[in-house]
């Protein structure tokens, strides 16, 4: 598993995650957290090239409010 970053924000339905550095995951890479439930897929990389955010669309179940402050994981 490969951190993803961390969720700073919710925004229109999405879940902005900040990359650690500058290594992302790809767009349509499946996230999950650190139990290793799906969260949801990675639809758009934006911002700066040193530190991008990601914009992940959640899955049906995942309340989006609860994600705030969570690490997130590529599998």
């Amino acid at each position: 598993m490969r951190r993803v970053g961390a969720v700073v924000r919710t925004a229109q339905g999405l879940a902005v995650v900040r990359a650690p550095d500058e290594t992302y995951a790809d767009v349509g890479t499946a996230v999950v957290d650190e139990d290793l439930r799906t969260v949801g897929t990675v639809v758009d990389v934006f911002g700066p090239v040193d530190r991008p955010y990601l914009a992940v669309d959640p899955s049906d179940a995942v309340h989006l409010p609860g994600l705030l402050g969570q690490t997130l994981y590529a599998r």
